[in-house]
């Protein structure tokens, strides 16, 4: 029987009892409603109007105003007749008081009609019984019946609470999990459900995809069996190492030039946890350190391999798709990759090396320029025409300008090599701040620039590199003078909290191009068209410095309006 039928034929039948119920009920109620208003309207009034007319003869019948009430009472009576009987027992109370109204004093008339009333009463009484007796029969039997409709509702529609819902949702489950097997590549899942309904149907269908789908599945079989060795071919040839996690970090495959440096082979680690390998493999342990702790700024790795220290970057790409007929992105697994960077590593070192000999060597000659060209303006020497002092003062600014560029090309050899060593000391913030100020005041005089300065009182002590910060907020009031316009003036402020300094220095100059903003930190980095001298370098060496120091530099820039670089530094311990 198909599913629709047999629900059209449930919920059918469990209408039909509800209807037949409803039906019942409304019958059985309207009879006793009938029957409680005979009693009500029929014998309870002639019980009513015979006790009124006991009434006024015990008042006293003699009065005409008790015989006109006798009167009216006895001609409602004779109005409301239901019982047999009843008409001559009230002919006869009629026919007694014509009587007792010629002879009111005739007792026997009296009694007469009180045992008449009496009989009527009776006779309505007896019928109040019987007609009770009946309603409480309708009563009964209406029970019944609805008890007997309420009771077949109940089974029916318990019968369907029991049967319905699994009915239905059974097959609706087995068809559900019998779908998973098959988006799991179980395509030998079948439906076993022979019923010829709706679900039987749908079970064909599904049984006959199924087949399908394992017949398309074995037929391709042999073709992702050469994809799978052609890949792992691709691989094994690649002369980096690489290596595949699944979705569960376990190994899944593994290049020999990564076996060759952690010093495993292939067929140890394949289908086993990362995590159990790493226990027992240090250079394991590394690679995955960023599955399970925050990610920070990566280093090269160091890694002895070809009998010498190699550097290797190291690159995690997680593999992830979308599967056909589905919203959700699917995790399938991640491919660690180190790419050898040793040739490059020690050509950089070549590099600074070079830059690092080449601007020590430069350094010697260029102070001895720079003091020959101050020794030839002592007038003990000999005088100098103007077109002369003009020589040296340009030979002087030459000489300055290449001595502060060997002296920033020193630093970013030190720094790149690691040798630069930092000396922190106690110091004050305005003691920095001044000194800054003196090596700049000439250079602020030459071109009319005011430096404001706004210093609030106890600052709190910094520990830092006295020598080496103030060449920073040097460098940073030197910019601001170079790239502000004449007569403007440069702005530095300084304020202070529980935890850290922070040392504004603002310019009203040209200011720097939004899309320049990011690079101003790089090394060898000059704004394009800028006609200003410089080396690019002297905000890259200032912002290593601030952060090997604990501290952050930022800038702020409205182009047109002038720019403010801004420097935290932390404030000293107290102890």
């Amino acid at each position: 029987m198909r599913i629709q039928t047999k629900l059209v034929l449930a919920l059918g039948a469990l209408f039909a009892l509800v209807a037949f119920l409803a039906i019942l009920s409304g019958i059985y109620i309207n009879r006793l409603s009938a029957d409680t208003k005979n009693i009500l309207v029929a014998n309870y009034n002639s019980v009513s109007y015979s006790r009124e007319m006991l009434l006024a003869l015990d008042e006293g019948i003699q009065s005409p105003h008790i015989q006109q009430k006798f009167e009216v009472q006895l001609k409602r009576q004779k109005e409301n007749i239901t019982e047999p009987n009843e008409l001559e027992a009230t002919d006869r109370v009629n026919a007694d008081f014509e009587r007792i109204k010629n002879g009111p004093a005739d007792s026997f008339l009296t009694r007469q009609i009180r045992k008449d009333l009496a009989d009527i009463m009776l006779l309505n009484m007896q019928a109040i019984q019987r007609k009770s007796a009946i309603a409480g029969k309708t009563a009964d039997k209406a029970i019944v019946w609805i008890a007997v409709s309420g009771t077949l509702c109940f089974i029916i529609a318990f019968t369907l609470l029991l049967n319905l819902p699994g009915a239905i949702s059974n097959p609706i489950k087995t068809l559900t999990s019998s779908i998973r097997s098959i988006t799991s590549k179980n395509y030998s899942q079948r439906i076993y459900y022979d019923k010829p309904d709706e679900f039987g149907d749908m079970a064909k269908a599904f049984n006959t995809m199924a087949q399908k789908l394992e017949e398309y599945n074995n037929s391709n079989l042999a073709r992702l069996m050469n994809e799978k060795q052609r890949i792992e071919t691709l691989i094994n040839n690649i002369h980096e190492p690489v290596i595949g996690l699944d979705e569960s970090k376990k190994v899944i495959f593994i290049n020999e030039e990564a076996a060759r440096i952690t010093n495993t082979q292939p067929t140890e680690v394949l289908g086993k946890p990362v995590q159990d390998l790493a226990v027992s493999n240090d250079l394991i342990r590394m690679l995955i350190r960023d599955f399970f702790e925050p990610v920070t700024a990566h280093e090269p790795l160091k890694i002895y391999a070809d009998n010498k220290e190699s550097y290797f970057d190291k690159a995690i790409i997680p593999i992830s798709i979308v599967p056909t007929g589905e919203t959700e992105t699917q995790h399938l697994g991640d491919v660690i990759f180190l790419k050898n960077i040793t040739p490059f590593k020690e050509l950089d070192y070549a590099k600074t090396n070079f830059i690092a000999t080449v601007s020590h060597e430069l350094k010697t000659p260029i102070s001895s320029i720079k003091m020959s060209a101050q020794l030839l303006e002592n007038n003990r020497i000999g005088n100098l025409n103007p077109e002369q002092k003009e020589l040296v003062e340009s030979i002087q600014e030459d000489a300055a300008r290449l001595l502060k560029i060997t002296s920033e090309l020193l630093n970013v050899t030190q720094l790149e090599s690691g040798k630069l060593q930092l000396q922190p000391i106690l110091c004050r913030p305005e003691e920095l701040i001044q000194k800054a100020l003196q090596i700049n005041e000439t250079a602020a005089a030459s071109r009319n620039i005011h430096i404001q300065v706004q210093l609030p009182a106890d600052l709190p002590f910094l520990n830092v590199d006295a020598d080496k910060t103030a060449w920073i907020f040097s460098n940073l009031i030197s910019n601001a003078i170079r790239y502000s316009h004449e007569n403007s003036p440069v702005v530095v402020t300084v304020a202070a909290s529980k935890e850290e300094v922070l040392f504004s220095v603002k310019d009203h100059g040209q200011g720097i191009a939004p899309f320049y903003l990011d690079k101003i930190f790089d090394r060898y980095f000059r704004i394009p068209g800028s006609k200003k001298e410089g080396t690019g370098l002297g905000l890259s060496i200032s912002k290593e410095l601030i952060e090997a120091q604990g501290g952050s530099i930022g800038v702020h820039s409205e182009f047109g309006a002038g720019t403010e670089f801004i420097v935290t530094l932390p404030v000293a311990n107290n102890n």
